[in-house]
């Protein structure tokens, strides 16, 4: 499998920039997707319920009679799973929980000044919804990454919306089992573009929330965006197709580094693996044995075409590597290295980070405990990752009393008065008039 390859220092500064913002490659522009994605919206707007069995007919292939699955359906489709998938699920839910509910926050209060006391308090975004991509692959692990940090916020009405399966069971029974350990009672078989229309707009069956979360394909963060700017309705993040950059150099292990580019092309045919080397000899080792492990991937035919739209990036060094990889910005790092330690304070951008040959992305994907909703396409510039503060608002509070409004309002007065806004000065002046 040969991959696409340059040089990092012959690239110019516009080369390295359009390498990095060329993420989805697709036959329709990204107008003409915004322009189908605006036009199921627009549907779930104003028909609802019905627009959804009619798209889950159109896009998923599936005839539902209804778009809800209700608690008492859990309990037969948890059970359908073994006790070793059982544990697999409890211990990544105790991993999980542990990581987010270190991040509660205990606020102080502060005496800005004398007589003035300033603090903040959190409350819960309430209610919330979450959307579990369920196209190729039926994303459980992004069930329990914000699920879990939205009950530890005290979120108490929890919409989740999923794409209906087809088969024996309408989702796949370890989302029952998982909704069960939350206390989630319905679950919507609904995806796509037009999940997040109904969440944003609310249906017959599905509430209005004040907050989408979860990850998703193309259009599924376009409807994402889209509700955020016309709606009054936040989203996490843009959080589109997923992507990895791998840092390795010739000690690098090219097993571990091939099964890692692997496991990121067989998310959808959307990805991107992208490899920062500073060795052209271990590359091309490293292509045959890609090769090899391709040829036994059940999803084979899905990697390759996220593989034909990935590359490697040739650099002089690790820190030029870094580099890049700031540049890029990407969804998940892995340093696929046995000396890290030195590169770590020159990350400045990045979603999620793997530290060294044993720690693969997959870990973090399902079971390490940190959080898989992470920005994507180049937006971890500017946006953190999924986090327990991401469930929760904070609200500011201050008390002043006659000796702090004695000290604070010549301030107050004197800059109100610099902005002509003379009532502004007048609320503070009338007090201390009034203790004198």
């Amino acid at each position: 499998m040969k991959l696409k390859t340059y040089t990092y220092s012959e690239l110019s500064d516009q080369e390295k920039k359009k390498i990095c913002s060329d993420r989805y490659r697709n036959n329709l522009t990204e107008k003409e997707k915004m322009e189908q994605v605006q036009t199921i919206l627009d549907q779930v707007k104003k028909e609802g319920d019905q627009v959804l069995l009619n798209l889950a007919r159109k896009f998923d292939r599936i005839d539902l009679e209804s778009i809800q699955l209700d608690s008492e359906e859990f309990d037969s489709l948890a059970e359908k799973l073994s006790p070793y998938e059982k544990e697999a699920i409890d211990l990544a839910y105790e991993n999980i929980y542990k990581f987010h509910a270190q991040q509660a926050k205990a606020v102080g209060k502060i005496n800005t000044s004398l007589g003035v006391e300033c603090w903040k308090e959190y409350r819960p975004i309430d209610p919330i919804g979450i959307y579990i991509p369920g196209g190729t692959a039926p994303l459980l692990s992004t069930f329990l990454m914000l699920g879990i940090p939205a009950k530890l916020a005290g979120v108490n009405h929890i919409v989740v919306c999923t794409p209906a399966q087809k088969g024996a069971y309408k989702i796949h029974p370890a989302l029952a089992y998982i909704a069960r350990k939350l206390g989630i009672l319905k679950i919507f078989l609904v995806g796509g573009a037009q999940a997040i229309g109904a969440m944003a707009y609310g249906t017959q069956s599905i509430s209005k929330v004040h907050k989408i979360f979860g990850p998703g394909n193309t259009y599924v963060t376009l409807a994402k965006q889209w509700v955020q700017m016309n709606t009054p309705t936040a989203i996490d993040m843009p959080a589109g197709p997923s992507e990895v950059l791998i840092l390795a150099d010739q000690g690098s292990n090219l097993d571990f580094v091939a099964s890692d580019l692997l496991a990121q092309a067989e998310h959808g045919t959307d990805s991107q693996v992208v490899l920062v080397v500073n060795s052209k000899n271990w590359l091309e080792n490293l292509e045959a044995v890609l090769e090899k492990q391709l040829e036994t991937l059940p999803r084979k035919t899905i990697a390759l075409e996220a593989l034909r739209n990935s590359f490697c990036i040739l650099v002089d060094d690790m820190l030029q590597g870094i580099e890049f990889s700031n540049l890029y910005a990407p969804e998940h790092l892995i340093l696929s290295l046995e000396s890290f330690d030195s590169l770590i304070p020159f990350i400045q951008s990045a979603g999620s980070v793997f530290l060294g040959p044993f720690s693969p992305e997959s870990a973090g994907d399902y079971a390490s405990g940190t959080n898989h909703t992470l920005p994507t396409s180049g937006f971890a510039q500017m946006y953190s990752g999924v986090s327990l503060e991401s469930f929760l608002k904070n609200i500011s509070f201050q008390y002043i009393n006659q000796e702090g409004i004695k000290h604070l309002a010549p301030t107050v007065i004197t800059l109100a008065k610099m902005e002509g806004l003379d009532a502004h000065a007048r609320s503070a002046a009338i007090r201390i008039q009034s203790l004198s």
